[in-house]
């Protein structure tokens, strides 16, 4: 197996909010989406996928009850640390809740947290020791 991640699927509870709050965050959406799913393009060529979490849990054959999906937080990393509470505050004016202001961390960042209106969590972070933003790919 190749060492590569093509999409993301988040189960959400309401499917347009979920949409609303992403383009709200200037998510673009794709054309090959349809009324049930949404495809997003990350600038990475990565794609982050919207579908109903009912129909996810069935695809999957698991109990729409949270144990089939494990824990897990997406990551948005920036250039500076100023830009860690530029994105947080974005993504609360779209909707968001924050769950941790931007703060240093024990492994030398600056990173904070907000969650989507699912309670996705997104962790937005500066790394001084890896360039972790796609600019240099």
């Amino acid at each position: 197996m190749q060492a590569r991640l093509s999409l993301i699927t988040l189960g959400v509870a309401d499917l347009p909010a979920a949409r609303a709050f992403y383009q709200r965050l200037g998510f673009s959406e794709l054309p090959e989406s349809q009324e049930s799913v949404a495809f997003l393009r990350l600038q990475n060529g990565l794609l982050l996928s919207l579908y109903g979490r009912a129909a996810l849990a069935e695809d999957a054959g698991v109990p729409d009850d949270g144990q089939g999906f494990p824990r897990f937080s997406l990551a948005h990393n920036v250039g500076s640390p100023a830009e860690v509470d530029a994105v947080l505050a974005e993504a609360v004016a779209a909707g968001a809740r924050l769950v941790k202001a931007g703060q240093s961390v024990f492994w030398g960042g600056y990173s904070g947290y907000f969650a989507d209106p699912d309670g996705f969590l997104w962790e937005v972070a500066f790394n001084p020791f890896m360039d972790l933003t796609g600019a240099a790919a």
